[in-house]
């Protein structure tokens, strides 16, 4: 996720961050901002949750006055038998991207799915199968020998990776020692993503990690009363398959427990929380380390889009 730019290439904005940090507030403000400038703003969503139609209210899909107006797109798209793939998301955002374009107007991702926006910034590399004894060779070096190795044989992606990003470094890593080829090499072959077709204005929002966990906490109770029950249910009806995306989702597994008498509503509230909890950590965890440092990280609340987006407004 490099994001070279150059101010001729059509604008994108991003949004990202953890569960319940503002995001979809933010996105709207943007996009209100961008009308009272006599611009147009659509929001596209990233988060994998809110791709289904089948989680409104277990997804914090927003309701239409949340919206105030705003052109949302890939909000409920899929349905829940059919599972959506980093790379079908991927080539569905290019699409709005590109029609948000041919429009006039400025295309405003946003989302917490790091695989999600990983996936249209860089692409998706079809590399050859890699040699298994490569591959074990490499996942057994210390991740600061392994950088040092990139640095030798791949420096042009060694330059653009942090060196604690150990996935991508042994990634990369494997790809040239397996093939002879740089994993850019591929990329370019197979088609890139948006990273050089467009100018990005990045923001990612990290309020404290304690008012998250409230957030989050107070929202899943609030998703019990509000909808979610009766959401798992209508999935449940369903007979899909429980390896489907949309049956893993936080909050099914945990209300299907309840409404299947294996625990209480209380267990059930309480294990919900945990598991946002827990996803929130990781996406913490994702956006601190995955996304390049220039970046803007946003902790301050409240959030202003006149100031994080200034370039854009301009």
């Amino acid at each position: 996720m490099s994001t070279r730019t150059s101010p001729e290439k059509p604008a994108v904005a991003l949004i990202a961050g953890p569960t319940a940090s503002g995001k979809s507030d933010l996105a709207v403000r943007l996009a209100l901002a961008l009308k009272a400038r006599g611009r147009t703003g659509i929001v596209i969503n990233a988060d994998s949750a809110q791709v289904y139609a089948d989680l409104r209210v277990l997804s914090a899909r927003p309701s239409e006055d949340e919206m105030q107006g705003i052109d949302h797109r890939l909000f409920g798209t899929w349905d829940g038998a059919q599972a959506c793939s980093a790379a079908d998301w991927a080539q569905a955002a290019r699409q709005e991207i590109a029609r948000a374009h041919a429009a006039g107007a400025v295309p405003i991702l946003v989302g917490g799915t790091g695989l999600y926006l990983r996936t249209l910034i860089d692409g998706i590399a079809k590399v050859p199968v890699i040699d298994p004894a490569v591959r074990e060779a490499v996942r057994a070096l210390a991740p600061g020998d392994a950088y040092a190795a990139l640095s030798l044989e791949d420096p042009q992606r060694a330059a653009i990776l942090h060196r604690n990003d150990k996935l991508r470094i042994a990634r990369a890593l494997e790809v040239v020692r397996s093939t002879g080829l740089p994993l850019a090499y591929w990329q370019q072959a197979n088609g890139s993503g948006i990273d050089n077709e467009v100018t990005l204005h990045p923001v990612i929002l990290r309020p404290p990690l304690s008012t998250l966990r409230e957030r989050t906490e107070a929202r899943f109770t609030r998703m019990l009363d509000e909808g979610a029950v009766e959401e798992v249910r209508a999935l449940l009806d369903r007979g899909l398959s429980p390896d489907l995306p949309v049956m893993r989702a936080i909050g099914v597994p945990e209300i299907a427990g309840w409404l299947g008498g294996v625990w209480s509503r209380e267990e059930a509230e309480l294990r919900g929380q945990r598991a946002t909890w827990q996803y929130v950590r990781r996406q913490f965890t994702w956006l601190r380390a995955q996304p390049p440092p220039h970046w803007p990280r946003i902790e301050e609340e409240p959030f202003d889009e006149e100031v994080s987006f200034a370039s854009l407004l301009r």
